[in-house]
């Protein structure tokens, strides 16, 4: 037994306290919080003075001002690691949540009814940028893997349909970066650009809805330009845009199929192959086909949240005097996930795409445009 220095007989010590750490999936959660808490502190922020500036300046809207004064600062503070935690999930799990809160605004009726008119449009948008791609990316020597993600995130929505269709590739990661970069860029330009055309050509906020639903990338860009442009532009776009985005599901196993039945090895105007790289060559990804794909890829959980929500809705569990407000969380949750996207730009990302991607990206982006409300001339919808 351990003694004093009285030589008596003493207790066992005990082991010296150490600092209490979480533990578990509680502790992760809790250092997970902590790690975004300062960017989505200034996100939040600057979603403030965006909403009070949008207040005063309704013909611009919150959301863009959100995306401007988030860009305007990154290209100043020029913000370090400590803060982009913060951001990005300012930029993704707040904007998911948005199309949620907007979801209860909406009965399955009038999304239903507002897909399936916007069928013959979003379809031949669809058509139209992938077969685009195909033209202008072998016309311009862009790289197969590049142009296809390029192709899918116009035609379908953006980073995520990017994401479903690398899933099948397995392409570099330097080309996906290529891809994502050259699509927030026109994003960008299309937030920026979209409701001031729309005004200068007379469109009404459905005819705005239907032609940013369908012709705007990425779905933040898309609810950021309907909000903006005003009336119920922005309900109206967003629900064209979840139903675009369900399109990921067929062109991505109609993809892999294609990669199965083409085997290894690289194709023509392929500079290293399709699919080549760290994630394993076209060849490792077809025999699994798309059932490799991550089935949340294929069908987003914001998107069933939407309908979650706009089921509640239906049935009047959510009653329409709560839907002012709703719609008020929803476009604020919506600035500050713009707010986010700006704080997270980096010049030296879009520099990084090259300008062969970004010829691409900006010849699809306008003959998207202008095919939209050409569709919409011929159909009537205009």
């Amino acid at each position: 037994m351990a003694t004093t220095e009285t030589g008596a007989e003493s207790r066992p010590r005990p082991a010296p306290e150490s600092p209490v750490t979480p533990t578990g999936l509680g502790g992760r959660a809790v250092e997970a919080a902590r790690g975004r808490a300062p960017g989505l502190v200034v996100a939040l922020g600057v979603a403030a003075v965006a909403t009070a500036a949008g207040a005063e300046v309704p013909v611009v809207g919150g959301p863009v001002f959100g995306i401007v004064i988030g860009v305007l600062l990154a290209s100043v503070l020029h913000p370090g690691d400590r803060w982009r935690p913060g951001f990005a999930f300012a930029s993704k799990p707040v904007l998911q949540a948005s199309i949620v809160v907007l979801g209860a605004t909406l009965s399955l009726r009038q999304v239903a009814s507002v897909g399936s008119s916007s069928l013959p449009v979003m379809l031949g948008t669809l058509a139209i940028a992938l077969g685009g791609a195909w033209a202008v990316g072998r016309l311009l020597g862009v790289e197969r893997d590049t142009t296809m993600l390029i192709g899918v995130g116009t035609a379908i929505c953006g980073a995520s349909a990017i994401a479903a269709t690398q899933s099948v590739l397995k392409a570099r990661e330097s080309t996906v970066a290529y891809a994502i970069g050259t699509i927030f860029t026109f994003n960008i330009v299309a937030v920026l650009a979209y409701p001031p055309l729309g005004h200068l050509l007379g469109l009404d906020p459905h005819a705005f809805g239907l032609w940013a639903g369908t012709a705007i990338n990425d779905t933040s860009s898309v609810v950021a330009a309907g909000y903006a442009y005003g009336g119920d532009a922005g309900t109206y776009s967003v629900v064209v845009k979840l139903t675009r985005s369900l399109m990921i599901i067929p062109v991505v196993m109609a993809m892999a199929f294609w990669v199965a039945r083409r085997g290894p090895g690289p194709g023509p105007g392929s500079g290293d192959g399709v699919g080549a790289g760290p994630g394993g060559s076209a060849g490792e990804a077809g025999p699994r086909g798309w059932r490799s794909v991550p089935w949340t890829h294929l069908v987003p959980l914001f998107l069933v949240g939407f309908v979650a929500a706009s089921a509640l809705t239906t049935v009047g569990v959510v009653p329409s005097s709560w839907h002012p407000a709703l719609t008020a969380v929803g476009t604020f949750l919506i600035t500050t996930a713009l707010a986010g996207i700006g704080l997270s730009l980096r010049v030296a990302d879009l520099r990084r795409a090259g300008v062969r991607p970004l010829l691409l990206g900006a010849c699809l982006w306008a003959l998207v445009g202008v095919s939209s409300l050409g569709l919409q001339a011929l159909s009537g919808t205009l």
